[in-house]
């Protein structure tokens, strides 16, 4: 069996849950299904990226993200609900691999799928997982997930709300905070648009995103790992 390059394995996943980044504090925006697609730039590989917000009922929505490109393919889901003033995840589910090509060797098929049980306040993973990973996590009123973060980071932004954020995926809980840098110019299909850039860094990783009023997602999404370009996602088209 191809033994999976930890760099790239790292790197999808961090395409999902952090870029592909990002409860809330304060009222909850009313949320709109939508398509929204990126050009991606992955370690110097092309490949596009797909978000979609879809209602379910009873104020449920399924959020998803599909990236693929140079034979990979990464593709994640998270169902959540309305819950007082914010959101909560339900469950989640996130797969990887390689389809074709170099790809193939390179990228190791994973899916987890993960369960966030509010009566009995705990989260619990199963899947492709360590033992130490499977959980439980206790859960607090206003942890997310990595793309209902994603969601809840824009409508912060868009408020004015702190960017301080509980994020509970595979096993852990992580503190997540996001500094205002102020304001630039995103192209958005061809098309300038002034954003608020907004980045967190550990020292090591750095994630940068752009948020436009009136987008529900990032325009632009950039990861940095030890001072090098990792992952890139520009925002294409919107409907």
């Amino acid at each position: 069996m191809a033994r999976t390059n930890p760099i790239a394995r790292s790197a999808w996943k961090r395409l999902a849950a952090g870029a592909l980044l990002m409860a809330a504090c304060g009222a909850a925006s009313a949320m709109e299904p939508f398509t929204a697609r990126y050009n991606a730039k992955f370690m110097g590989m092309e490949a596009t990226g797909t978000m979609k917000l879809e209602a379910a009922g009873n104020n449920r929505y399924n959020y998803s993200l599909d990236v693929a490109g140079m034979g990979a393919r990464m593709a994640q889901k998270t169902t959540f609900e309305r819950h007082g003033n914010g959101w909560r995840p339900l469950s989640s589910s996130d797969s990887q691999g390689g389809e074709s090509g170099l790809a193939a060797m390179l990228v190791k098929r994973k899916t987890v799928e993960a369960t966030y049980d509010w009566n009995r306040n705990e989260a619990r993973w199963t899947g492709d997982i360590d033992k130490e990973e499977a959980g439980p996590v206790a859960l607090r009123e206003g942890d997310v997930d990595g793309l209902l973060l994603n969601l809840v980071l824009v409508q912060d932004v868009q408020a004015g709300r702190p960017l301080t954020y509980r994020l509970v995926d595979e096993g852990r809980a992580r503190e997540h905070t996001y500094a205002v840098q102020g304001k630039e110019t995103v192209t958005v299909g061809g098309q300038s648009r002034e954003a608020t850039k907004v980045v967190r860094d550990d020292g090591r990783r750095q994630i940068t995103a752009w948020i436009v009023d009136g987008m529900p997602v990032p325009a632009r999404i950039l990861q940095r790992r030890n001072g090098r370009d990792h992952i890139d996602l520009q925002l294409q088209s919107l409907n």
